[in-house]
């Protein structure tokens, strides 16, 4: 499904080079439930960011279910992001003007989808979430956990392969962040490959794979048998 091949990411601070990530090689099955942790700094969101397509290597290769997306366009990164990848952020990265129903729905106004199938689609993930007499509710008149209940939901609209969440729990409250935390693993359980960058421990033993990064390189993998960083 997700596969990385010598994988470096280097960015210009100041006059200095700063290289974000070392010669990374990553396998991840389809339906694998993986964390990545480690200390700030040490390449977390930047192998997040390179996976779900909103960044690109420095050199290496990366191909998702397959394809080779070095080479693709940014046109054709932004549609195959919009076909096969969620995103859940700690900070939710809802709309403000926008109601819980219409921020759910709108991937599918980006990716064309008729009003009619948007809205059957729309009230099913309400339901499913617990959302339903929140609809018409903006993201200032929720909780935390209703907010990221909506943000799980716009990223799953689409029924994407991946779904590749960043600190999901870390601007929630003890109870909020179990919820969501049995939202994903149950998407998880109904095939979808999870990705979740943590600082917390105890979610990413939650994790049936578990990464660590350090200094841009993967320095330990749970599951042995595959490829990783040089160390």
């Amino acid at each position: 499904m997700i596969q990385l091949e010598q994988v470096d990411r280097n960015f210009m601070v100041g006059e200095q080079q700063v290289r974000a990530l070392a010669d990374v090689n990553l396998e991840i099955a389809a339906g694998e439930y993986l964390s990545i942790m480690g200390p700030s700094g040490s390449g977390k969101s930047t192998l997040l960011n390179i996976i779900g397509l909103l960044d690109r290597p420095s050199n290496g290769k990366y191909r998702l279910a397959g394809r080779d997306t070095t080479g693709l366009d940014d046109n054709e990164q932004a549609r195959l992001r919009r076909e096969s990848l969620g995103f859940v952020f700690q900070f939710f990265h809802l709309i403000p003007r926008l109601t819980a129903a219409e921020n759910i729905g709108l991937p599918m106004i980006l990716a064309g989808i008729p009003a009619e199938q948007r809205q059957q689609r729309i009230r099913q993930l309400l339901q499913d979430y617990g959302l339903t007499d929140r609809a018409d509710h903006r993201p200032d008149q929720l909780s935390g956990g209703q907010r990221q209940r909506v943000a799980i939901a716009r990223a799953t609209v689409m029924s994407p392969q991946i779904l590749l969440a960043d600190e999901p729990t870390g601007n929630l409250d003890r109870a909020s962040g179990k919820e969501v935390v049995r939202i994903i693993e149950q998407l998880n359980n109904n095939g979808i490959t999870l990705i979740v960058v943590t600082h917390d421990p105890e979610l990413g033993r939650r994790a049936r794979r578990q990464l660590h990064m350090v200094d841009g390189r993967i320095v330990e993998d749970s599951a042995g048998e595959h490829a990783h960083g040089s160390r």
